[in-house]
């Protein structure tokens, strides 16, 4: 005869969490391998976060998530095939995002997303249907805790999409990664951990639950889950205010809790205390975690606050959310896997042997990884975080091996027992197998090399030799240029930065180092090499500018499809670049500008006040109006190009606050009129950081500023740069000022190899000036005959000068780099104003009477091209 129904039904269920948790352990493991892989595997640090928080994390959410809220609804249990079902349509999901990420392959990131939501989107219609019908309780609002944390992590993947596949765009991406971070660290993990700990804190601690919880829990829910969303939304939308008010009222909702929590502790032992220390301290770290994350957005802009965000990280992901993990499988597996107080006391002392040294050693890591300490320390915590979560996985895998060796079917079960039974099993082997693989992509960097066999590849010709070459990236360079290697050998290239901005290194159809800081090395196991291939700078305009090395193959291999040995297959790679104009004189000028279109105000603003002068430049990309009707993506000082226009007199201080808002790349920033070491305030800082630039004014004229990053052709080219206007002493009053910087204008995508290879032939599509081409000839400037006009040039380039003119009347006074060439009180008279570029000065006139006036660059190839406006005069 078969066992009875009620023990096979136990049985079936135990074997179900056996498999899940085996999975689980599964995922773990692949993140501590990822995490230590992190000197020769790219995006080890993003694999091994996303192993967990996909992978370990999400089956254990969707696992336990289904298990209480079926407790706490007193509800029917779901149809266990479907449970099934959508965990691993969950898992898979995940493997696909992780593998799309690691191959660059965004279709394969973009079903992995859209698998993963839909799993979690049908783990919610379940969670929903389940409180429709059911007896419910005093604990049924906690099952509103995991039906938010659904919707957070629908919103989670759906964010993640956009920032994997680079669909969201330079301005948006600092945003969005902001919020895809707090939706998926405190909605889907944290609010399942805040409802559990209602019910479970009381349960480990072995202490009747507050009459209050019902109540409280609602309230808290309330401020977490609403806060959040307000968070989330105001960061993607890049309102700072409403981040820091969503946040705030998520830590309401979180000291509302913590304070409940803490009126349960008694005296009593607990059930377990190493679930109960291990349980407090994970909502000690989520605390401190959800106030360093408030401190944060309250005192930086949302671009500066990535980096504090991430540096919180270690804090939410080890210390709450492993140690959550820890203590919840330390309390229940016992429970889960086993049928009576014996075998759960036996169960429960393997899990908690040793548990203070693991607890003590895995927080004092989380305290070094999340503390700016030095590098060494650093190590030591990562080291420390690896050891105490190894050393709780290895008892987690004896109890799971116990417990399946109790659990195996006897041969008295029926056929129709045994497959049932078997259900289980099956989907875990799966799951490992899907496992296996996906362990062997991060093991053996996740690429078909060319010495693999693959669709539509050949193999490996095979000398057995290794080679290892240093390669050095500085000055826009890399050093070698070229590497001459015999088919068949295995290259390795230790990559190091040795400049002072970030660069990384991509090999064609090959792996890509992560983006490396000054100083920073990393080896880039290439595979056996049976082609020649190019390497390169993937930062905007570095691969164009040179930042390029050549691999080729001596001894019979073959080159890249369509281009010869040694040499590349053209085009912009990776980069990317739009048609343009075909030169000057390609673009219709006297076409209108679209509707609403504004041109740059040229009035020059009054000096302020005092003599220390405080501006924020931030570094942005955007897409702005630069002749009529044609758009174009500049690389920006404040979103305008020219930057904003700053004025001062000689002896004023300029406190210049650099913001690097730019996602895609370093920016610095050279003032031409200071006079100090460039080392440190001129210096390329990434994105997301700051750095103040301070000069004293000690000389008269009009000045450039431009950004100092490499290479500056393509940075100023395509729009960073601005003037500095600084009074001569005694200088009279004018009746109007205007401030007029002449630069080149390229379109294009910015970086391009086409962009590129007209700058350096200096073939610009348009000349301007102040960035637009002919916008003061469809806007004129207005002054009355009469008046003294005075015209500040500053010649932006990169390449090309200017010689200003005004057609129908004369200069009266011109000022050049610092010195008069003519006075009002001088009988001569000047035509022109001659710059080269990075030069500056001024002229006057006085416009005899009403009329329009042309303005041009008398080189009439630019006035032709953009460069020219009008000065409208009324009697």
């Amino acid at each position: 005869m078969g066992r009875p129904a009620g023990r096979f039904k136990a049985s079936g269920l135990r074997g179900r969490h056996l498999a899940a948790h085996a999975l689980v352990a599964a995922w773990a493991v692949l993140a501590l391998v990822a995490a230590s892989a992190q000197p020769v595997l790219p995006v080890a640090r993003w694999l091994a976060v996303h192993l967990f928080l996909l992978g370990a994390a999400t089956t254990a959410i969707m696992v336990w998530s289904e298990h209480f809220a079926t407790a706490m609804l007193h509800a029917r249990r779901p149809d266990r095939r479907w449970s099934d079902a959508r965990l691993a349509g969950a898992n898979a999901g995940a493997a696909g995002v992780l593998g799309g990420v690691w191959a660059d392959l965004p279709v394969l990131t973009g079903a992995g997303c859209a698998l993963l939501a839909a799993a979690v989107a049908a783990h919610l219609v379940v969670l929903v249907r389940m409180g429709r019908g059911a007896l419910g309780g005093r604990l049924a609002p906690i099952a509103d805790y995991y039906r938010a944390a659904a919707v957070a992590l629908v919103a989670g993947a759906v964010l993640g999409w956009l920032l994997a596949t680079g669909r969201a765009g330079p301005g948006h991406f600092g945003g969005l990664r902001l919020a895809h971070v707090h939706v998926t660290l405190l909605g889907w993990i944290g609010l399942p951990v805040l409802g559990t700990l209602f019910m479970l804190w009381p349960t480990v601690l072995g202490v009747r639950m507050a009459e209050r919880t019902t109540r409280l829990a609602r309230r808290v829910l309330g401020a977490t889950g609403g806060g959040l969303a307000v968070a989330a939304t105001g960061m993607a939308a890049g309102s700072r205010p409403a981040a820091v008010l969503g946040i705030a009222a998520y830590a309401a909702g979180l000291g509302l809790a913590v304070q409940l929590l803490a009126c349960t502790v008694r005296r009593r032992p607990a059930i377990s205390k190493g679930a109960a220390w291990t349980l407090a301290a994970a909502t000690a770290w989520l605390c401190v975690g959800v106030l360093a994350d408030l401190v944060v957005l309250a005192v930086r802009p949302l671009a500066q606050a990535q980096d504090g965000v991430t540096a919180l990280v270690p804090a939410l992901l080890i210390g709450m959310v492993a140690q959550v993990l820890a203590g919840a499988l330390t309390y229940l597996l016992p429970i889960v896997l086993t049928g009576g107080p014996k075998e759960r006391a036996a169960l429960r002392a393997v899990l908690e042997r040793g548990w203070p040294l693991r607890l003590a050693a895995l927080n004092i890591a989380v305290a070094l990884l999340a503390l700016p300490v030095p590098g060494p320390l650093g190590r030591v915590g990562a080291g420390l975080a690896a050891g105490s979560g190894a050393a709780f996985l290895v008892p987690v895998v004896r109890v799971l091996l116990r417990s399946g060796r109790v659990l195996r079917p006897d041969a008295r079960e029926t056929g129709a027992e045994r497959r049932q039974w078997r259900w289980p099993v099956l989907w875990g082997a799966a799951a490992g197998t899907v496992l296996i693989m996906l362990a062997a992509l991060v093991v053996n960097d996740g690429r078909l090399t060319p010495g693999t066999t693959g669709a539509g590849g050949t193999a490996a010709m095979g000398t057995g030799a290794t080679r290892t070459v240093e390669v050095t990236l500085a000055d826009m360079r890399i050093r070698p240029s070229r590497i001459e290697v015999a088919a068949g050998t295995a290259l390795r290239l230790k990559v190091t930065n040795a400049d002072t901005q970030r660069h990384d290194l991509k090999v064609e159809g090959g792996p890509t180092t992560p983006m490396l800081s000054q100083g920073r090395t990393h080896v880039l196991d290439v595979g056996r090499i049976t082609r020649t291939r190019q390497a390169w700078c993937t930062l905007p305009g570095h691969r164009a500018a040179g930042m390029t090395m050549d691999i080729v193959v001596t001894g019979g291999g073959t080159t890249a499809a369509g281009a010869p040995r040694g040499g590349t297959a053209g085009g912009a790679g990776h980069e990317g670049h739009t048609a343009s104009a075909a030169g000057p004189g390609a673009l219709d000028l006297s076409a209108p500008f679209t509707p609403g279109w504004r041109p740059r105000a040229a009035d020059l603003s009054p000096a302020p006040g005092g003599t220390v002068h405080r501006t924020e430049l931030h570094a942005v990309q955007a897409t702005v109006e630069v002749a009529p009707g044609v758009r174009q993506q500049r690389w920006t000082f404040g979103g305008t190009a020219p930057g904003p226009t700053l004025h001062g007199r000689i002896g004023d201080v300029f406190e210049i606050t650099l913001v690097n808002d730019d996602p895609g790349m370093g920016h610095g920033i050279d003032f031409h009129a200071g006079s100090l070491s460039p080392d440190k305030p001129m210096r390329t800082i990434p994105p997301g950081q700051r750095l103040v630039y301070r000069f004293r004014a000690e000389r008269a004229g009009a000045w450039l500023y431009h950004c100092s990053t490499a290479p500056m052709l393509q940075h100023i080219g395509n729009g960073m740069y601005g003037a500095v206007v600084i009074d001569p002493p005694g200088l009279e009053k004018a009746d109007h000022e205007y401030v007029l910087v002449t630069s080149q204008l390229y379109l294009g995508t910015p970086g391009s190899a086409a962009q590129t290879a007209r700058m350096r032939q200096n073939a610009p599509d348009a000349w301007a000036f102040n960035g637009v081409a002919n916008q003061y000839a469809q806007r004129p400037l207005r002054v009355r005959a009469g008046e003294r006009a005075r015209f500040w040039l500053v010649a932006a380039g990169p390449s090309d000068g200017v010689a200003f003119h005004i057609v129908g009347t004369v200069f009266d006074t011109v000022y050049k780099e610092g010195a008069y060439l003519l006075r009002p009180d001088q009988p001569g008279g000047a035509q022109a104003l001659d710059l080269a570029p990075a030069q500056g000065g001024f002229v006057e006139t006085v416009f005899p009477e009403a009329g329009h006036y042309a303005f041009v660059d008398h080189d009439m190839r630019r006035a032709e091209a953009g460069a020219h406006g009008m000065v409208e005069v009324t009697g």
